[in-house]
């Protein structure tokens, strides 16, 4: 695929790319999940590159689910391999996966921000059917920004919903420079934050994040 990847990508391999990555690293073919994963149309995430990530390759993620040990397998892909790619689900379409006693919290969400997006362990499940979710998993969420209005009372209406949550809600508020965990947004506008993006991890004051995620 030509167009660049964002972090958290939900992307689909080439079945006989996948059987190539099997044959590289049989430890991984071992594990029949892991094996038969591509095949059976299931996707896997776009992660920031590590050290060890050949240049040039896209760096994907594949965690598994806890009656498979709740390993993070990492891969790497060509362009050419990706046959299919889409962002991470919205918390609307995921939200039928989610246990009942989340609903009212997620419900409070979708009233914030429509547009919030998922991509822990609720989206997995609602992905691929399997059982990710657990009575100690975390919502994982991707809240996009879009109006200096937004910019200014979104991370402030977050904690709002997450002091009576009944999980914890982890994720990142995002806009063009990358993505930030949202309760480092909750500071002063002279706080420096830390903003993730496919390039790596960088350092930013937070009132200038916050600017350049709406202009």
């Amino acid at each position: 695929m030509a167009e660049a990847l964002a972090r958290h990508s939900m992307v689909k391999a080439a079945a006989s790319a996948w059987t190539a990555v099997m044959n590289r690293y049989p430890e991984l073919a071992s594990e029949p999940i892991v094996a038969g994963w591509a095949h059976a149309g299931r996707p896997l995430i776009v992660r920031r590159p590590a050290c060890s990530d050949v240049a040039g390759m896209i760096p994907l993620g594949l965690p598994l689910p806890p009656s498979h040990g709740k390993r993070r397998i990492a891969v790497s892909l060509a362009a050419a391999d990706i046959v299919a790619s889409a962002p991470p689900p919205l918390l609307a379409d995921a939200a039928a996966a989610a246990p009942a006693h989340w609903r009212t919290t997620i419900d409070l969400l979708l009233q914030l921000l429509p547009e919030t997006r998922t991509f822990g362990s609720l989206a997995w499940q609602h992905l691929t059917g399997l059982p990710y979710l657990t009575e100690s998993s975390d919502l994982d969420l991707l809240w996009p920004l879009s109006s200096m209005a937004q910019a200014k009372t979104l991370p402030s209406a977050i904690a709002g919903i997450a002091k009576q949550a009944p999980m914890r809600l982890d994720g990142e508020i995002t806009g063009p420079a990358g993505g930030v965990q949202w309760r480092e947004l909750t500071g002063t506008d002279e706080d420096e934050v830390l903003v993730k993006s496919p390039a790596g991890v960088a350092s930013m004051a937070r009132a200038a994040f916050l600017a350049g995620a709406v202009s």
